[in-house]
């Protein structure tokens, strides 16, 4: 299964996934703006119709990161881990498994912790 999404600021400190449709069900645009609560807000309402979707879990884990929850992000960098991987595309048009995108964001959750 393929899913049709990008990923925002790969190498920067939070990844964001978004499908190709306008609407920002997945906290996109606002976590790309730094509204970081309207995109746990809009994330959080969408998991409650599909929380298993890898790019809802990978925004979320990018929002928790980015506010401090690191154990929370893990966790949730952990359960796309434990799903089948699914291919992302990203924003310069390549295509990641969604496993490589959660670990990079675990890798970056380490240096984040060490370098504090």
């Amino acid at each position: 299964m393929r899913l049709c999404g990008c990923v925002a600021a790969v190498l920067a400190t939070a990844i964001a996934v978004v499908p190709a449709a306008a609407k920002d069900r997945v906290g996109y645009q606002a976590i790309s703006a730094g509204s970081l609560a309207q995109a746990e807000q809009t994330i959080a309402a969408e998991r409650v119709i599909f929380p298993a979707r890898p790019e809802l879990m990978l925004n979320l884990a990018a929002v928790y990161a980015r506010t401090g929850r690191p154990a929370q992000a893990r966790a949730l960098y952990g359960q796309v881990l434990d799903q089948t991987p699914v291919a992302m595309d990203l924003p310069d048009g390549n295509v990641q498994s969604s496993h490589v995108l959660a670990q990079r964001g675990l890798a970056r959750l380490g240096a984040t912790v060490a370098s504090r």
